[in-house]
């Protein structure tokens, strides 16, 4: 449950990181490039050096509370069962016991060849 809704505040805050980032300026245009003030020319009426340290601001908030959140999910996590390994567990049939050779049946069963008459049981007149 909790987990459940660790996940779903992880996803808005991804959601709200993504839009701050892509705000942010690049190469010295930023939010007053958009619209009519960057196309006129007087880009610095908007105040473009004020939103981009708002911008990251919010970036590295935005950033320390996903990676709190990551790891909080990682021990939020309902395990239910502990799952071991194979190595752990052992191959199949180690702890199985060993059978001795002699008391199993051999791989070719043995026919009789030599009757008393000189035919075998399978060719007979």
């Amino acid at each position: 449950m909790l987990y459940n809704i660790i996940v779903g505040v992880i996803a808005v805050i991804c959601f709200l990181l993504i839009v701050v980032v892509l705000l942010q300026p690049g190469q010295g245009q930023g939010i007053s490039g958009m619209g009519g003030a960057g196309a006129i020319g007087g880009g610095g009426g908007l105040g473009a050096r004020r939103t981009a340290d708002l911008l990251s601001k919010a970036t590295s908030i935005l950033a320390g509370i996903f990676l709190t959140l990551c790891v909080l999910a990682n021990f939020a996590i309902d395990r239910g069962e502990v799952n071991r390994s194979i190595l752990q567990e052992g191959a199949p049939g180690m702890n199985a016991p060993i059978e001795s050779p002699s008391e199993t049946s051999p791989a070719i069963p043995q026919t009789q060849s030599d009757d008393q008459d000189g035919t075998s049981e399978e060719g007979g007149n």
